[in-house]
Parts: C-alpha cells; structure tokens; sequence
C-alpha cells in the first residue's frame, strides 16, 4: 500500500477516527509492520480520508479470497466501521497476473494497519488452489484427499492450505467434472470438503507397531469393523506380496470395493519386483508412447524412476488384477505435486486415490500478494509504475 497521508479536500473533513480495540486489534497491533502503524497514528492526527486499495499478485492464481475477505469484516464490525470490499474475481476464478482480486475501500485509519495481515491470509491461498486445481484437471477420473496439515507453519495455515484446495477442487469439477478433493486428513477443517470428520486409517507407524503388514491390517479391521480401509503396503519393500496377503485375508471387502492399498514407496528403492528396465518394460506394455518421446530428469523419474512412478502403480495393479482384486483400489502417495500429476496422466497410471499435500506452493515468493492505494478521497492517485491499477 502507498503510505503517503495527503490532506482531505476542502468539504471533505472525514469524522475523526479513534483508536481501534477488541482481540483482533490486539493482534493487529502485534503483528502489523511498524511502518503502518505509523502511518495510521500520523494520519489519526493529521486528518483521516476514504482510501481505496486494489489487492492483486503477480502471477496467475485462482480466486480464494474468503479467509480474507471474513476477516476484513470481522475487523470492520469489531472497529466499529464499515469496508467496502469490491470483489472483482469471485470465489474459483481464474485471475490473471497483475489484476486486482478485489478494491477495498474504506477509513484510512482503520484500514492503514490490516495490510500486513490481509495480504498473509490471501496469497499462499490462491497460489494452493491454482495448484490444486491443476492437479484434479490433470486426473479428472482420481479422488484426491489432502494430507497437508504436517507441511504446515502452524494451524492458521493447515486452515488456509484445506480451503484452497477445497477451492481449486470445485473449480476443476465446474470445468472438466473432475472428482478432486473428497476430503482431507485433519477433523478441524474436514467441512471444507463437506465432511463431517476427516477420512485415513493407518500410518506407517501401526505397521512397524503390529511386526507386520497384515497384523496391522487385522488389528485395524477389528478395531474399526465395518469401515472401509486402506492399508500401507510399503514398509517392508513388499508391495505386491503385502498387498496381495491382505487382498486374500479380506476376501469380502476386496471384492466389495472396501479395500484399498497405499504405496508410499521412498525414492531411495524401487517398488517390489521393479527395476529400471523392469519398470521401461511395463509401461511399453500399457501406455508405450510415453516414453517414445523427449522426456526431462524429473518425468523420466516420475514414469520410470524408484519411489512412485507411474511404471509401479501399473505394476501393483496388475499383479492385483492376475489374482482376481479387480476391486481394490490403489492410493498412492508420495510429492505428487502438479509436475508428477501431469505425467502420471500421460501415463494413463491407474490411481484410485491420490493422499497428497503438495499442492501447497512450492516458491514461496510467488505467494506474495500485494496492496496499493489508488484513490484517496475519491481522487485517483498510484505510485509511478502501477496506474494499471486504476479500476477501468
């Protein structure tokens, strides 16, 4: 935002303005740079004015401006005052580099110290669900859950990265009808995806705790009978004999379609019975154009490499389908990303389910969302450089 503090036109005396209180402006005043705060005690004593900000980011992003815009008129109301937010992009938009997201008009002196906290819970939000939508665009037929929450800075943004996602999800279903993100991880923010709890069953914790693949899928099944369950099959480095025990052991919920296996197999190793020309081999037998052609270090890796690669997924499931589990799913895990989600599409790789938390940005500078005065008073004035600004 423009900190210059011009003095109110001639019949334009604004109402004194008095100092804001209440919890949040508390913690306004704790966490806002110095500079603002400044500039809203030189302005409460010089005059305030009716400013206008234009709130835009330098990259294109999608639209997620909620967490934002409720705290803006919580501020408004605790304040005592009123903000005019003109949303320019709604909700699941995509905006374009450089266009504003929304004007926000409204006391200078009430609004001069919001910056630094308003651009913190708008930015890293439309960079995530720019990603997330990507993701669920690239592999329309996948259900997507969203495991976050552990690569958080904390609470308030595990709150950011699930609504973003939540966001980026329904517009991929608008645009392509993509299935997306069918829930998360953490209860607190499971109603974003219209959920009542969150969804998962076992880490690979329980495994190491039970001695062994199977025995940890029993103690689950007898301790939450009925539900559907997913079942990490990687700990041992036996994918396929692990994933196939506990296919035999639950005959009736593998051919129900209650039955899922997760790999979440390490870069370090490659899937059982996969090497690199084992892996080539595969998916020449499935999908053998994707690797005819020019391919950079990270597809290649994403397609035939160790870890999950689409060669593996492929793998997994036919070893399923030779054995009758037609039925299971498989969910796979490990940095599926935009990058690895697009070629595992190319790869046509038959994932059921992705449990993923990389749709959260991955250069935190392009999160940076940014704040400009563009009118004081009504009088149209911007710092040299950003008159594109201006509303048209």
């Amino acid at each position: 935002m423009d900190n210059a503090s011009p003095k109110p036109r001639n019949g334009d005396a604004p109402k004194e303005a008095g100092p804001a209180s209440g919890p949040a402006s508390e913690e306004v005043a704790a966490w806002s740079d110095q500079y603002f705060l400044k500039t809203k005690a030189t302005v409460a004593k010089f005059g305030d004015v009716r400013v206008t900000y234009a709130i835009f980011m330098r990259r294109p992003v999608i639209s997620a401006p909620r967490l934002a815009v409720d705290w803006l008129k919580r501020m408004a109301v605790e304040r005592g005052t009123d903000f005019d937010i003109d949303l320019q992009y709604e909700e699941g938009r995509w905006v374009g580099a450089g266009e504003p997201i929304m004007y926000v008009t409204g006391s200078f002196v009430h609004l001069a110290d919001l910056e630094t906290l308003l651009l913190m819970k708008l930015g890293p939000a439309c960079v995530a669900a720019f990603n997330a939508f990507t993701m669920c665009a690239d592999l329309p037929n996948v259900a997507f859950l969203a495991m976050d929450a552990r690569h958080c800075a904390g609470l308030e943004m595990a709150e950011m990265m699930a609504y973003a996602a939540s966001v980026g999800s329904a517009r991929a279903n608008r645009k392509v009808k993509a299935t997306g993100f069918v829930g998360n991880a953490t209860q607190a923010t499971a109603h974003y995806f219209g959920r009542d709890k969150a969804l998962g069953t076992m880490p690979h914790a329980l495994i190491g705790y039970a001695g062994s693949t199977l025995r940890a899928a029993e103690m689950f099944h007898e301790a939450f009978p009925g539900e559907p369950m997913t079942v990490l099959v990687d700990y041992f480095g036996r994918e396929v004999t692990d994933a196939l025990t506990v296919a035999r052991r639950f005959p009736g919920m593998a051919s129900e379609g209650m039955l899922s296996v997760r790999i979440d197999t390490p870069g370090s190793r490659f899937i059982e019975g996969l090497d690199p020309p084992a892996s080539y081999a595969v998916l020449d037998r499935h999908v053998p154009k994707v690797i005819r052609g020019y391919r950079s270090e990270s597809e290649l890796r994403h397609l035939v490499g160790a870890g999950v690669s689409a060669a593996a997924i492929w793998h997994l499931r036919d070893a399923l389908n030779r054995e009758g589990f037609h039925k299971v799913k498989i969910v796979a895990s490990s940095g599926f990303d935009p990058a690895k989600c697009k070629v595992m599409a190319e790869a046509q790789a038959p994932i059921d389910v992705v449990g993923t938390g990389s749709f959260l940005p991955q250069r935190w500078t392009e999160t940076y969302a940014t704040a400009d005065i563009i009118e004081y008073n009504g009088v149209r004035r911007v710092k040299i450089g950003r008159e594109f600004l201006f509303r048209k």
